[in-house]
Formats: C-alpha cells, sequence, structure tokens
C-alpha cells in the first residue's frame, strides 16, 4: 500500500513553456500612437464578424513597444463578451510581455466605453501591477474607428 502511494506520486503531469517569435526584432512594428495599434488590430480582426459579435484581443509588447503579437482572447454575443484576466496574463507571460494594449469591438457601433470596460480595464491595470505588465492603453474598435481610452485619459492610475 505505501509503495503504491509512493508510485502515485510519480503520476503528475508536466508543464512545458515553449515561445518563438518568428518576426526578427527590427522587423517588429512599434507601437508609439494609438492609430497604429487601431491599424494592426484592424487587419487582424474578422471583417464579417466585427459588426456581428463582441470580441475581445490583446496586442503584446516588448519594453520599447515592439508588437510581439496580437492574441484573441475571447468571442462573445452581440452584446457581451468575457474576457478573462488570468488568460490575458498568462498570454503576455508567456511570450515575455512588457506591455500590452487591450481591445475589444462593440458590433453596435458605440464608442463610448461602458462602465463595465472601465471596470474591466481598472482590474487589469492593477494586476499588471503585480507582475510588471504595463497596460498602455483599451481600444474599443469599429470598421470605420475606435475609441482609445489612453487618448481620452480614461486609463486609471
Amino acid at each position: 500500500m505505501v509503495q503504491h502511494n509512493l508510485q502515485s506520486l510519480f503520476n503528475v503531469s508536466e508543464v512545458e513553456i515553449i515561445y518563438r517569435n518568428k518576426i526578427p526584432y527590427q522587423h517588429r512594428l512599434q507601437i508609439t500612437k494609438s492609430a497604429t495599434a487601431y491599424e494592426i488590430l484592424r487587419q487582424s480582426w474578422d471583417e464579417n464578424r466585427m459588426e456581428l459579435v463582441e470580441q475581445f484581443k490583446i496586442l503584446l509588447l516588448d519594453q520599447k513597444n515592439n508588437c510581439l503579437a496580437v492574441s484573441d482572447i475571447a468571442s462573445g454575443g452581440m452584446s457581451v463578451c468575457i474576457a478573462d484576466p488570468k488568460l490575458i496574463f498568462v498570454t503576455a507571460l508567456k511570450t515575455r510581455a512588457t506591455g500590452i494594449i487591450l481591445a475589444h469591438n462593440n458590433p453596435s457601433g458605440n464608442l463610448q466605453p461602458s462602465e463595465v470596460n472601465k471596470i474591466l480595464t481598472r482590474k487589469i491595470k492593477e494586476g499588471g501591477k503585480l507582475l510588471d505588465i504595463t497596460v498602455l492603453d483599451h481600444l474599443i474598435v469599429t470598421p470605420r474607428n475606435y475609441y482609445s481610452f489612453a487618448d481620452e485619459g480614461c486609463m486609471p492610475f
């Protein structure tokens, strides 16, 4: 019986973390303004879904704000999408990102942030402080325009 319990201690899963960025450093786009982030996001968004369902994405940045990747975090219904902060941070940690830009679309075309948007942004910003990951902005995107929390002075401190 004791032998069996000892053997079961070795029956555990292993976790392997791998990260490879196929884009050479000198070819990565640097994001110095919200318009650049919006253009990158627009290129990654499926235009056929942008006005249909709400989706949440993040841009992952290095310490010089060079874009490492765009990641799809969640897809929801016509009026709501649940973005899990744990999934946001595990993605950022795996890519060695030191900064992130949050983004979601509003299928209605409304660019004004809701109270839920503000609360989520604050929550993720606070979590980022613990992990030394800076949340630089949160964009609300539509096919024709965007709203930047940072540009409008709405990023929490």
